[in-house]
């Protein structure tokens, strides 16, 4: 078995190889301790599988209205117990991430009420979500406002500022765990729990929600178990393992979570309806797979962190520093860097390898964005991708693959891009 022959046939130079085994060979000891951690929450997946006592019914498909789907409704008892919460909504009619939190904010907020964000500016998708830039049926078109407290220059939580901003009509509280594309820190549980434990000290009735995406499974515990009325996530991000081909997911409260099924299908129906279309065995399988496959995230993050930074480039989180997501960004201080690190994850993707990322307009931005993505399922980042917007400081945002191995090699290309377009000196390696 010759490995360095099989990385040169998928486009590594042997420089480029050694240059990342060198890398590697710190980083052991870092990746037992995710192994065990995946371990830990394979075991919590399992315990909730038992427990609420899935079976082969449980995968047969509905159409129509979807009524007495067993299947459906013992999966969200299963993403209830696996995030320590009263209630899940989990459905393939939840398209994406942003349209989730959408129906989880806009169920739970009515006309007059304000959302505040105490961790800054949200993700781009979300800006127009809230009405921060304008859109048709934003919240603002409805009647809510908006208000944000920065966060401060170290990326903690500015306190003083929270409890001012927190008036009358503060009705819930969104954060975002986190970075989307700012190159701040993203926010471990326990820092999210201390921050919904003080916003609940100042006003009690708050209700508090969790842009969750990127985090499930990173940790031992998620933030619906330290107190968010509301986690949201994606199901072509971790939970989804892969192998889930479109969805979403609300966890928390009971009464939360029931207001936001009515506004997902429609008032009086709730839950009761929503046909699964065959595809509950990718949800069930997918959860199952999702804590070994966000361990292989884990990893390639850490590996790319600690490549670049060894080459001078600024990344965060740190080579050194402790994971709360799968999220790696890398600032490469131009736009030549971001297509040649782009142009390296699309060469060693198993679909679309052929095809050269270019930046494009894309709905929900108001940067061009670049974005590598050979996928299964289109858009999903659980798999090998890479993207960003072309502004200062030309930071590209690295996710996902669902083995390590193919990580690792996506991000030795994306070295090897790099190297060969003149961005990295040879000798550097």
């Amino acid at each position: 078995m010759d490995l360095l022959k099989t990385y040169e046939t998928n486009g590594v130079s042997p420089a480029v190889y050694r240059f990342g085994e060198r890398i590697l060979a710190g980083l052991r000891e870092r990746f037992e301790a995710i192994d065990q951690m995946a371990e830990f929450n394979q075991g919590k997946v399992i315990r909730a599988m038992r427990e609420c006592r899935v079976d082969a019914a449980c995968f047969a498909a509905t159409t129509g209205y979807g009524y007495d789907d067993v299947g459906r409704a013992r999966l969200e008892e299963v993403y209830a117990a696996v995030f320590g919460a009263e209630a899940a909504l989990v459905r393939p009619q939840i398209t994406c991430g942003t349209h989730a939190l959408t129906v989880a904010l806009s169920a739970n907020l009515l006309p007059g009420d304000e959302l505040l964000s105490p961790v800054g500016a949200p993700y781009d998708t979300l800006q127009e979500v809230i009405g921060i830039r304008p859109s048709p049926c934003s919240l603002a078109e409805y009647g809510v406002s908006y208000r944000q407290v920065d966060l401060l220059e170290d990326g903690s939580f500015d306190y003083p500022a929270i409890r001012a901003a927190i008036g009358p009509k503060t009705k819930l509280i969104t954060i975002q765990r986190s970075k989307g594309y700012a190159t701040r820190p993203s926010f471990s549980v326990a820092q999210i729990g201390e921050l919904i434990a003080f916003c609940k000290s100042v006003k009690p009735e708050l209700l508090v929600m969790v842009d969750n995406c990127y985090g499930e499974f990173v940790e031992a515990l998620e933030p619906s178990q330290l107190g968010a009325d509301m986690s949201v996530g994606s199901l072509i991000k971790n939970p989804g393992g892969g192998l889930a081909p479109i969805g979403g997911y609300i966890v928390g409260r009971k009464v939360c979570v029931e207001r936001c099924a009515y506004r997902l299908s429609a008032p009086g129906l709730g839950q009761e309806v929503g046909a699964n279309l065959g595809i509950l065995p990718s949800f069930y399988q997918g959860l199952f797979l999702a804590p070994t496959v966000v361990a292989g995230a884990l990893k390639g993050a850490i590996f790319a962190a600690n490549c670049y930074e060894q080459l001078g480039f600024r990344v965060i989180p740190g080579g050194a520093e402790e994971r709360h997501d799968i999220i790696q960004a890398v600032e490469l201080g131009s736009e030549a860097g971001m297509r040649a690190f782009c142009k390296g994850i699309q060469a060693a993707a198993p679909v679309d390898s052929y095809v050269e990322p270019i930046p494009w307009a894309m709905p929900g931005y108001d940067s061009e964005v670049i974005m590598a993505a050979g996928a299964f399922v289109q858009g999903s980042s659980i798999e090998l991708s890479a993207d960003g917007p072309i502004r200062p400081p030309y930071a590209v945002y690295f996710q996902g693959g669902l083995t390590w191995y193919h990580a690792k090699l996506g991000i030795l290309r994306s070295l090897q891009e790099l190297v060969s377009g003149g961005l990295i000196p040879g000798e550097a390696l």
